[in-house]
């Protein structure tokens, strides 16, 4: 194994595990799930490291773990693949600016605003009788405006806090972590 692979895979594992002791710290904000919390900084400094691919699979990884372990809460199997493992695997989109010099805050709003796709997609599907019942539409489900509205706000009140301190730690972190390229 090469001494990349190795250094990428260790990374890995310990962005996984300090953004799972991460996820222990947090601020409830929705009353069916959500909260305001620093797991995604880790996922987003190593997809940002090593790249998209990689940042997914670290980033589902983290999801699955973080519903088994740190509380996950989910009202069928369809919303835990998407709001745990899917929706923190969409962070990995981070690394889309894979090693651009000072750009680790763009890098960060690119994965937090994958990771709010996922839970809006997930509200106006899964949660959508939250909001108001689903139209039927020639024998398929479609969101209403209401649940439309629903989810944006409900998934906004603890994702823009979320972004917000994701963004502000990454700008505070872009000289340490590109000086990690010289060791």
């Amino acid at each position: 194994m090469k001494k990349n692979s190795t250094r990428m895979l260790a990374e890995g594992g310990i962005a996984i595990a300090l953004a799972l002791a991460l996820s222990y710290l947090k601020i409830p904000v929705a009353a069916l799930g959500g909260s305001i919390d620093f797991v995604m900084v880790p996922l987003i400094v190593y997809a940002y490291r090593w790249g998209v691919w990689q940042g997914l699979l670290a980033g589902l990884a983290f999801g699955t773990l973080k519903f088994f372990l740190a509380g996950g809460t989910a009202v069928n199997w369809e919303s835990m693949l998407l709001d745990y493992s899917v929706a923190y695997a969409f962070v990995g989109f981070a690394g889309l600016l894979r090693k651009k010099k000072g750009m680790l805050p763009l890098a960060a709003l690119i994965g937090c605003i994958a990771r709010f796709v996922v839970h809006f997609a997930s509200g106006v599907t899964i949660y959508a009788e939250y909001a108001e019942p689903t139209a039927d539409f020639f024998g398929l489900s479609v969101a209403t405006p209401g649940a439309i509205l629903f989810s944006i706000v409900y998934n906004g009140a603890y994702m823009l806090p979320n972004t917000i301190i994701a963004v502000i730690v990454c700008a505070i972190l872009i000289k340490p972590v590109e000086l990690l390229d010289r060791f």
